[in-house]
């Protein structure tokens, strides 16, 4: 489990549940709701998360069912299911992470904004409202888009922690580029030599 997705769950937490339910636990009229509307859910909500990509890209990833020849899609799709399974329940840190990680990665080496990474999380509750219609009480809702929110720092979180690695594993390799380039050149010893050996090579 990431460590800062983690971290963010723990240190925010999430929205006090109306009094007599259980912090964790989403009402269970919302719940049940969601889940009957869950593929329908999943469509949309997947649909909206590939458009921060190219559209060429996008098309690819909505129309290309084959999780080898598209892991990035396919990851994306599991990793919104986990994530709405555990808006609607308990709210695991551990399933948190497990369905943020694969697709806030993958965002992560994209030429994206942070709005742009996490902006799909903020869609859910535009896509829930169409969903659900007038079915589900506004202070369940209002309990929901505190999850939201909450899920939505946390991916804002791992996406800078990623991006802050890619640039480190970057500096590390235009580093390592240059050294070898003084190496070949003469310019500087390699890592192995010997200090005290002859240049020439003779010996007495």
């Amino acid at each position: 489990m990431s460590p800062v997705v983690h971290s963010r769950i723990q240190m925010k937490g999430f929205p006090a549940a109306p009094k007599g339910r259980a912090p964790s636990t989403m009402a269970e009229g919302l719940s049940s709701l969601i889940a009957k509307q869950r593929a329908a859910i999943i469509a949309k909500w997947f649909d909206s998360a590939v458009q921060s990509y190219a559209p060429d890209t996008a098309a690819f990833m909505r129309s290309q069912k084959d999780p080898f020849a598209n892991p990035v899609g396919s990851r994306t799709r599991a990793g919104l299911e986990t994530l709405l399974d555990e808006l609607s329940a308990g709210m695991n840190a551990a399933g948190i992470a497990r369905g943020l990680d694969p697709i806030i990665r993958a965002r992560a080496v994209q030429s994206l904004n942070p709005s742009q990474a996490v902006g799909f999380v903020f869609e859910l509750k535009r896509i829930l409202r169409e969903a659900l219609g007038r079915r589900c009480d506004a202070a369940d809702l209002a309990e929901m888009d505190g999850r939201i929110d909450a899920l939505a720092l946390a991916a804002f979180d791992l996406y800078m922690a990623c991006r802050e690695q890619i640039m480190e594993l970057r500096a590390n390799e235009t580093r390592n580029r240059v050294f070898r380039a003084f190496e070949r050149a003469g310019l500087v010893a390699g890592e192995n030599a010997d200090p005290g050996a002859d240049p020439e090579g003779s010996t007495t």
